[in-house]
Parts: C-alpha cells; sequence; structure tokens
C-alpha cells in the first residue's frame, strides 16, 4: 500500500533558501523543455530520457550550470522523468488523433516543487528534514511508519510543506465487514449511499464566496505594484489555500470512514467536464474527482460503466424510464407504482449492477 502525508514546515528565515531550490528546479524544468522543443524542430523525433539525462549531466559540469548541482542529481532526474511522460502521452494522442497540447514553459516564480528519491540528497530525523547543509522542523502530524519512497519539497503561497510518499503493508488487525455500499453523487447531497445513508454537501467555497469577493474587491481598488496590493493578494491566496485544505481534510475523514464501514464501494465513472459545462462553480466547489481519488487509494472501489442509467431504472422492478427531467426528485415507476428518492434509487442500482460485476470476474 502507498500513502502520501504531507507535513507542514516551520516558517523561519532559512525557507529563502528552499524558494531559490524551487526556482532552480523551475529553471531546469524549461530547459528542458527547450531541449525537446529544439530536437524535435531539427529531427522531428522525440528526445529519449536517457538521451537527455547524459545531455544534463554534462551541462551541470560547465560553469553557466554549475548551480543545477544545489538540487541534487535525484530532484533533475525526477523533473526528465516527469517531462518524458508529458511528451508520450502527447504522442500517443498524436496518433490517436486526440487534440492535445504538448509540455509547455512555466514562470519559474510560479514553479512549485522538487522531488528527491529514496534516501538520496536529504534526511529525516523526528520532525527534523536536513536538506542542502540546512535543517529544517516541520509539523509531525502523524508518525512517518512506513519504507520511504519519494520526498517533495512543495511551495504554496509562500508556505512551504514536505510530502513524504510511503509503502507500507496493508492493516492485517482490520476486520472485514463483508458490507458492499453504491454511491451516487448529487448536487442536492452529496453523496446518497444505498443504505440510506446521506451526505450532505460541504460546499467550502460557496460559505466562503462573501469574502472571496470582498478581498478581489481590495484587490482591484488598490494601485497596481503597491505593497498594499502584494498584502491583498497575499490574504486572497491564503483564504483559496484555508478552503482547499478544508476540502481535503473533509474528504479524508469521510473517505476513512467509508472505508470502515464498508468493504466494496461501487461508483459511476463520472464525466466531469459534461457536468461542469451544466453547473460550473457548483461542481468545483464538490470536488467529486478529487474525493474519488482520495477514496480510491484508502478503499476497495469499483466504477460502473456511466452509460448505465442508474437514475431511470427501478430498483424494484428493474423497469427503465425513458424521461426523467432533473427538477424530479422523487423515482416514479411507471410499471409498477414503486416510489422513492431519486438519488436513493440511483445508488441502489449502482450497488446491484457492480455487486454483479465483480461476481462475474471473481
Amino acid at each position: 500500500m502507498v500513502l502520501t502525508y504531507k507535513y507542514k514546515l516551520y516558517e523561519t528565515i532559512k525557507l529563502k533558501h528552499l524558494h531559490k531550490l524551487v526556482d532552480i528546479s523551475g529553471i531546469i524544468y524549461n530547459h528542458v523543455i527547450a531541449l525537446h522543443k529544439r530536437y524535435y524542430r531539427l529531427f522531428g523525433k522525440y528526445l529519449s530520457k536517457f538521451q537527455l539525462q547524459k545531455h544534463i549531466t554534462k551541462l551541470k559540469n560547465l560553469d553557466k550550470y554549475r548551480f543545477w548541482k544545489n538540487v541534487g542529481s535525484q530532484a533533475i532526474q525526477n523533473i526528465t522523468e516527469r517531462v518524458d511522460e508529458a511528451y508520450k502521452l502527447f504522442f500517443d494522442n498524436l496518433k490517436r488523433k486526440i487534440r492535445t497540447s504538448p509540455p509547455s514553459f512555466k514562470k519559474v516564480k510560479r514553479y512549485k516543487s522538487f522531488t528527491l528519491k529514496g534516501k538520496v540528497g536529504y534526511k529525516i530525523e523526528d520532525n527534523v528534514i536536513s536538506l542542502s547543509g540546512y535543517k529544517y522542523k516541520f509539523w509531525l502530524s502523524r508518525p512517518i511508519d512506513g519504507k520511504i519512497k519519494t520526498v517533495t519539497i512543495k511551495r504554496d503561497n509562500n508556505n512551504f510543506y514536505i510530502a513524504v510518499t510511503i509503502e507500507k503493508k496493508e492493516d492485517e488487525n482490520r476486520i472485514a465487514t463483508g458490507k458492499k455500499v453504491g454511491i451516487d453523487f448529487g448536487l442536492k447531497k452529496f453523496l446518497t449511499l444505498s443504505d440510506g445513508t446521506e451526505i450532505e454537501s460541504p460546499l467550502f467555497h460557496l460559505k466562503n464566496l462573501k469574502k472571496l469577493k470582498e478581498l478581489s474587491r481590495k484587490i482591484s481598488k488598490a494601485k497596481k505594484g503597491s505593497n498594499n496590493r502584494k498584502k491583498r493578494k497575499d490574504r486572497l491566496s491564503k483564504l483559496h489555500t484555508k478552503i482547499a485544505n478544508s476540502r481535503k481534510d473533509y474528504f479524508h475523514k469521510l473517505a476513512n470512514f467509508l472505508k470502515s464501514k464498508y468493504d466494496d464501494i461501487f461508483i459511476e465513472d463520472l464525466n466531469l467536464k459534461a457536468m461542469q459545462k451544466l453547473w460550473g462553480r457548483k461542481i468545483n466547489d464538490l470536488a467529486f474527482a478529487e474525493f474519488v481519488t482520495i477514496l480510491s487509494y484508502k478503499a476497495n472501489v469499483h466504477k460502473i460503466d456511466r452509460f448505465y442509467p442508474s437514475s431511470k431504472t427501478c430498483s424494484n422492478c428493474g423497469f427503465k424510464k425513458e424521461k426523467l427531467s432533473l427538477s424530479e426528485r422523487e423515482f416514479i415507476c411507471e410499471n409498477c407504482g414503486f416510489k422513492i428518492d431519486r438519488d436513493l434509487n440511483a445508488s441502489i442500482n449502482i450497488c446491484r449492477v457492480g455487486t454483479s460485476t465483480l461476481v462475474e470476474r471473481k
């Protein structure tokens, strides 16, 4: 089982050195992108990861690029690997005639992180990480209870975090519940479970919308380039971070609750892009994709076909309705007269189809 723990670093003057390291990583990233573009323009071919890494190693020994060594070979290797994967995806999409864009340059000041692999380039003892000759304390909110695979140094709104990816054994003491559940995502209710449990939508962005608008107005009134404008932008940025962290914390707690209660969880393979076109900002606030990602690495999640008519099918007799408008919150079967909440009906169908599909696979 692979897990990632995120810890916030203490705010000290030494963080300036980390800013420099992330900036250097951004410079290297842009240089790698430039090499790819130049190679493709000259030869019409894809630049392999190994050719690239060999070239970068030579560049580091030149006086002009000697400062790259500050971030370490592991971090540079990770940058080349990420760019390599992005270009592979780009060329695969071209072959399949899928319209997409190649990886692009990034502003150095907006570049976020660098990653170290294994045990090279850093040392962690208790709540202290030693990196490039400096020691940084972090809030040890949970113990690092596994084999460390990677450590990512990330900046976000002038705060720094370390994301530690660990490999650990599954919890052998966990008692299987034998329970299965289908989940339907909705706008009125965040989740409706097939056993009748309803979970309200948190809507953290909507709850803070008044504050966000107020801060945005204050920024627009401040003089461009002034310290006052910079301070107000920092306040707005911190509020966005607070909203994102609150949402993530809620999702982790909810995922842990579902994992402890159910052995198998069935959901629909959501078409989020289509949902965003229909409902816009509210879908972004609900962040279904983020929740599904968190739930998927914590629990046994099984997706059913998104085209299965879970809402239109009667969970009592299996009759399928031809039309069902979004305004109809109660499902009334035209065949057997069965009445049930629309979302509950869908979640029961999702559970039933998911369970039968799981049995067939076994």
